[in-house]
């Protein structure tokens, strides 16, 4: 630095100030992504409380044939929607679909509440976000390359929804087991994977532009998608059923 001549170090400077202002923007970018993601786990535990809650609502969503169906097809279809029609639709109608998809997910996850038991959902959560958390940021400080883990955790996850479509006939306890530290693994691999993948989303601007609010809700449903399922498997392996 000491050697460099006036125009070298002003350019120098230049460069890293420029730096600087992307690693700035690009943290209150990913700032956002998990913003938008704790917002979403909010409205799903809360929409899933609320009909905890009430007889009626259980009634209507466990006691009516097909409403339960229609409610998961409705989720699956949103996530469709927002996937591909991303770049089509302004970040007010990206936002609100992700956040019906909070909700919708909190009316099909409210039968856990049912099934398990308060203790064991509060301190399965509480491990979920430790695990989530430390993956997360290990998935973005890092500078080794996730994309072979990334692959390797996909392929786990094609096999564990096979696995547990062949177990819907065969209802093994051995394959359910395997299938849910699987999914651990999976699960816990794809949060590091998505995270640095989500930061390399980031695109050149203000995080508040049009273009970057729709990236961090994308980012914000997978990072979502992965702590509920991570949050699920294990809740299956170490949740305790109400008696």
């Amino acid at each position: 630095m000491n050697n460099m001549n006036p125009y070298e170090k002003t350019t120098y400077s230049r460069t890293s100030t420029r730096i600087d202002a992307v690693e700035e923007a690009q943290k209150d970018f990913i700032a956002k992504v998990f913003g938008w993601m704790t917002a979403a786990l909010v409205v799903t535990g809360v929409v899933a409380r609320f009909v905890f809650m009430s007889a009626a609502l259980q009634q209507l969503i466990f006691g009516t044939p097909g409403i339960f169906f229609i409610l998961i097809l409705g989720e699956f279809g949103l996530v469709i929607y927002l996937s591909a029609a991303i770049n089509r639709m302004s970040a007010t109608t990206a936002i609100w679909s992700f956040i019906g998809y909070s909700a919708l997910n909190g009316l099909t996850l409210s039968s856990i509440f049912m099934y398990f038991t308060s203790e064991s959902l509060s301190s399965t959560f509480i491990i979920t976000a430790a695990m989530f958390a430390a993956m997360a940021a290990w998935g973005y400080f890092t500078k080794k390359d996730l994309t072979g883990i990334g692959s390797l955790a996909f392929m786990g996850l094609i096999g564990i929804l096979i696995a547990t479509l062949v177990n819907l006939f065969l209802r093994s306890e051995g394959i359910y087991w395997i299938t849910s530290y699987i999914g651990v693994l999976v699960f816990t691999g794809l949060t590091a994977f998505d995270t640095q993948r989500i930061k390399r989303m980031y695109s050149f601007g203000t995080p508040d532009s049009e273009v970057n609010q729709k990236v961090a809700i994308i980012g914000a449903l997978q990072l979502y998608l992965d702590f509920i399922n991570l949050f699920l498997m294990l809740l299956r392996i170490m949740g305790r059923q109400r008696r």
